[in-house]
């Protein structure tokens, strides 16, 4: 799972580099051209390595994470910048909300009679098939890629002038390209500076207060938890013992929210703020935190009698043998029940853990969807599209890139670290302190930006370095 995170973060270290030295349009379809690689080896891969190598790669190309939104913030006006960037976040969610669907039919059709699911090995490879389906949004964005212009930014720092007016007549109006032209000119230097010198001034007192508030934005998006919420959802609902099939259709539900917050934000990014927006957000993540947590910290555990006659109908006679010394013992938390789980089952555990945790399991469901639910909205409200937008505005256009490549490698390392150690939290401490862990770190969130977020809206992005600069020195 955290393995295309990990590619992702390394890819990041060189995607800045790359796209000031071949633009950014080369630069994304260099990008899709590694998804469409990755889907296909992970649908064919022959054993766990060669299926982690081949996420690893899909990951890779998650550095279109921040040269997606920097591209288009070169070639927007002020005006429409937040909203324009927010349709690459709103895509993202686009993409999650289609693939939790999609899974849940693939899930469907495989437990079906159907003779075409025997035929085509639905039911013995389904999780190929989840993969294999990422050829075909992959492919279809190779090839669009092609028709998109190179940013005119990036043309005026390589003294492509003749190609850089061309394409500003295409994306802006008449009476808008001098005007736009003239304040590129003006921002940019004669010539583009040397790597070292770029990598330099991302460090300097110039760039430094821009490079502070990317670091805090990109640290909260990611240490409040929402990578776990998306990558984890079924796990996370079979928690609370809904069963599988229910846990991948409350996904579809997750994913549904997302894109209409999305949406949400979209519609309101540039009318009142990105800091407004970050500070509802950051609020309602701390209270779906709370609701979570609160919702697992009442749960008990026990495999009643007539849970057992059910499981029995579930599970091999083996399995229910074995599970004999739990009927009818309660526990107080999800940590020993797995525990115990685990000792009578040993490696059969994992298998039949989710239908087990559906029997034994007594607590307020609906608590914990609620809380997940709200967490996506406030998520897709406020850091899921705001954090892409403002790593487009606040840094110089000569370091842009460069300056984007670090806070997004701190992005993933944090996404990373995350996703690795949330399985391991969920079994050492429990999903209720797993889920306050977050609901803290969004609070402590919450504070920061209140104190230190500048307000970035309809400002041009040359205005911003200059405001930044002084606010560094």
């Amino acid at each position: 799972m955290s393995s295309p995170t990990l590619g992702g973060l390394l890819a990041t270290l060189f995607a800045g580099v790359v796209s000031d030295a071949i633009g950014r349009r080369k630069t994304l379809i260099a990008i899709a051209a590694l998804f469409v690689i990755s889907a296909a080896a992970s649908a064919l891969a022959q054993g766990y390595w060669m299926l982690v190598i081949a996420r690893f790669i899909g990951g890779m190309a998650f550095c279109s994470l921040m040269v997606a939104p920097m591209y288009i913030a070169e070639i927007s006006l002020p005006e429409h910048r937040g909203k324009l960037v927010s349709i690459n976040q709103l895509n993202i969610v686009l993409g999650f909300s289609v693939s939790y669907f999609s899974n849940y039919v693939l899930l469907q059709w495989a437990q079906s009679d159907a003779g075409w699911v025997e035929s085509l090995a639905l039911n013995e490879h389904l999780w190929r098939w989840m993969l294999g389906l990422e050829l075909v949004p992959a492919v279809i964005w190779f090839a669009l890629l092609f028709k998109i212009p190179r940013s005119p930014r990036w043309l005026l720092m390589q003294r492509l002038d003749a190609e850089a007016e061309s394409v500003a007549g295409k994306l802006f109006s008449a009476q808008q390209i001098e005007h736009q032209l003239r304040t590129m000119r003006a921002s940019l230097q004669q010539q583009v500076p040397p790597l070292m010198q770029r990598i330099k001034t991302v460090f300097s007192s110039k760039v430094r207060f821009a490079l502070l508030i990317g670091l805090l934005i990109a640290i909260a998006q990611q240490i409040t938890g929402i990578n776990v919420i998306f990558f984890y959802a079924p796990t996370i609902f079979e928690q609370s013992g809904v069963g599988t099939n229910t846990a991948f259709a409350q996904a579809v539900w997750i994913g549904v929210v997302n894109v209409i917050f999305t949406i949400v934000a979209m519609m309101t990014i540039d009318r009142y703020g990105r800091k407004p927006l970050l500070l509802f957000g950051l609020a309602g993540i701390a209270v779906s935190m709370v609701l979570c947590s609160w919702g697992f910290n009442q749960a008990t555990y026990e495999i009643k009698p007539q849970s057992a006659v059910v499981l029995a109908e579930q599970l091999p006679a083996s399995a229910m043998q074995r599970l004999e010394p739990m009927i009818a013992k309660p526990y107080n938390n999800d940590v020993a029940f797995k525990a115990a789980l685990s000792e009578h089952l040993g490696a059969d555990a994992s298998a039949h853990q989710g239908a087990i945790m559906a029997q034994a399991i007594t607590m307020n469901a609906t608590l914990v969807l609620v809380g997940i639910t709200l967490f996506v909205a406030a998520f897709a409200v406020s850091l899921g599209p705001v954090m892409w937008v403002m790593f487009s505005e606040i840094f110089p256009n000569e370091v842009r890139a460069v300056a984007i490549s670090v806070v997004t490698v701190v992005n993933n390392a944090v996404s990373f670290l995350v996703q690795l150690v949330f399985p391991w939290e969920l079994a050492n401490y429990g999903a209720a302190p797993t889920f306050a862990i977050y609901g803290v770190f969004a609070l402590l969130s919450l504070l920061l930006v209140w104190r230190f977020l500048p307000e970035t809206k309809g400002k041009s992005l040359e205005q911003l370095e200059l405001e930044l600069s002084a606010r560094g020195n």
